[in-house]
């Protein structure tokens, strides 16, 4: 007679789906199937092993004359975290209606699959259910609960949840931490991180995953650079992952050679994420030559580069401006079988229209397996306007309004490409068809790390606490670049207002009020660092050009698209956009 030792032996070898049924059998043919607690773990395994069948979990759970919570849980698991995990709420839902209670890791799963499936609603009723329940003492299950809200967005849900925590634990603080972070509220994250080591908890690689993903985010360098020196010390360094997301960060604050330094010094083997984490970061930051030579290096090593790897490598020669070398690189990866996808013919599209080779980027598109997506029309409607292609233009526009792009910078662009060529007509019918479809501006905003604190700054803000002062700096800075014959981009502004209110509009863009803020915040000489949520606009790339001569001072931007390093009245994009 087998013993339940032996058939926990039996389950332990099951990798396969035969042994598996092979086992179902031997619980029939001795009477154990209805009774034996191996039951249970058999679902189990066949429900979530990579060997094992959903399929078949459910053929043997309806051979179960009365289903324990076990074996309902069983299942559960597995649908939670299948391709389709709303399978698992209506397996809840079933399981409610049964005469089985519904425990505690019943609530955990069901949730798990809310978290997968983005399933907001399902999951406020599991959570109302599971204090019916009783179970709001249990921290694993509530960290779940969390985590789902986290997901879903309603990151002050997830806040109240773990504030009502009775107790915590690690996974508790890393869920919260990582929902902030992954949210809306990195400064937020940051903040939890620390008040998590006020409070005695020594942070894992988890943790400094969320925090690290905050900093860079922000570009929080001096928070970043303390988490890098904990992960040191804790010698977290160890895990390929946390170094990967050390370099990001470094990389993303503007600090590509700190970056390299910590991408050098690893102790662990890198994997094919840390080679393409490095060749974006050097992409970013407009270091062609390097990203193209560490490409080159990945392959001696033996890591064979994918088409991540090849994207960065061609964002690399479209931020530098190395046009022959990055139509050469698309050529050898069209030539020796790399997939490409439309973010590979999007970068090289934009590579030859920015350097006014519209024709051939043209081509390209025609020429593409699949369809051009609205990022790749707009790259050739922002070539167009900087090369005055008028035809292309209104080609790409016409693209961009059939595909549903209703951004408020394809209309900006058009009506720029009109006004270069003074057809004042058309401009006012770009104008007036923003009015009819009612295209709004996505509100800019800019960040700025002082003192390690985050100051968060939108157009024409005036709720700082320096507000008076930020605005003295403004008109200093206003009155101080004229003198270097600047001339505001007033055609940038698409409102019907004066010349005058037109200047002011620009003055107070977020990127010029962080930088003023900057100026009256740190000492002589010390770089400044600014992070955008939209690209830089041309009027404060060419201020602040000549601010970095007038005040003398390093000036690092990052926009959504890249890097923008300002020093003696040049940026490092070589105003290659």
């Amino acid at each position: 007679m087998t013993s339940q030792y032996q058939l926990d032996s039996l389950l332990q070898k099951c990798t396969s789906l035969i042994s598996m049924k092979q086992l179902q059998a031997h619980l029939i043919t001795t009477g154990k199937f209805q009774f034996h607690p191996s039951r249970a773990k058999l679902l189990e395994l066949c429900s979530i092993s990579p060997a094992g069948d959903l399929s078949f979990a459910g053929q043997i759970f309806r051979r179960i004359q009365t289903p324990s919570t076990n074996d309902w849980n069983a299942v559960l698991r597995g649908l939670a975290q299948s391709p389709e995990p709303m399978q698992a709420l209506s397996w809840y839902r079933a399981m409610s209606r049964s005469p089985q209670k519904v425990d505690a890791l019943t609530c955990s799963f069901a949730l798990k699959g809310c978290a997968r499936a983005l399933a907001f609603s399902e999951a406020t009723q599991i959570h109302s259910q599971l204090l019916r329940f009783g179970f709001e003492a249990d921290i694993l299950l509530l960290t779940t609960l969390l985590d789902v809200y986290a997901k879903t967005g309603d990151l002050d849900a997830a806040h109240k949840v773990f504030d009502n925590m009775q107790k915590r634990d690690i996974a508790s603080w890393n869920a919260m931490i990582s929902g902030l972070a992954q949210g809306s509220q990195p400064n937020e994250a940051i903040a939890l991180f620390n008040r998590m080591k006020e409070e005695g908890w020594r942070p894992n690689e988890v943790t400094v995953l969320g925090a690290l993903s905050a900093c860079s985010q922000l570009g929080a360098l001096k928070h970043g650079q303390i988490i890098h020196a904990y992960v040191a010390d804790e010698k977290l360094d160890t895990n390929v992952i946390v170094c990967n997301a050390v370099i990001d960060m470094y990389a993303k604050c503007g600090f590509v050679d700190e970056a390299y330094s910590v991408f050098v010094s690893m102790t662990c083997k890198k994997s094919l994420v840390t080679w393409n984490t490095m060749i974006m970061a050097l992409a970013m930051n407009g270091d062609g030559h390097q990203a193209l030579e560490l490409l080159d290096k990945m392959v001696v090593d033996g890591v064979d580069p994918d088409a991540v790897s090849y994207l960065g490598a061609l964002c690399a020669c479209n931020h530098a401006g190395l046009v022959e070398e990055g139509v050469k690189l698309f050529d050898m990866m069209k030539g020796c079988g790399v997939k490409l996808n439309v973010k590979h013919y999007g970068s090289v599209v934009d590579l030859l229209g920015r350097a006014g080779r519209i024709k051939e980027a043209f081509d390209i598109i025609n020429s593409m397996p699949m369809l051009p997506d609205v990022v790749l029309w707009q790259s050739l409607l922002g070539a167009s306007k900087i090369h005055g292609n008028v035809e292309v233009a209104e080609m790409a526009s016409r693209k961009l309004v059939e595909m549903g792009s209703n951004n408020c910078g394809d209309f900006v662009l058009l009506s720029n490409v009109y006004a270069s060529q003074q057809r004042w007509c058309d401009v006012g019918r770009v104008r007036e068809a923003m009015k009819i479809r009612d295209v709004r501006k996505v509100p800019g905003f800019s960040y700025t790390e002082i003192d390690c604190r985050i100051h968060k700054f939108v157009n024409g803000d005036q709720s700082h606490p320096s507000s008076k002062e930020i605005y003295a700096k403004l008109d200093e800075m206003k009155f101080r670049i004229k003198a270097y014959r600047y001339s505001a981009e007033t055609n940038l502004v698409l409102h019907d207002i004066g010349e005058e209110d037109k200047e002011n509009a620009l003055n107070y863009h977020s990127e010029k009020l962080a930088v003023a803020y900057g100026l009256i915040s740190t000492g002589d000489g010390t770089p400044i660092q600014v992070i955008k949520n939209l690209r830089i606009c041309v009027d404060c790339h060419a201020v602040i050009k000549i601010i970095s001569i007038v005040y003398n001072r390093e000036i690092i931007v990052r926009d959504r698209a890249r890097f923008h390093r300002f020093k003696e009245g040049v940026c490092s994009c070589r105003d290659y956009w």
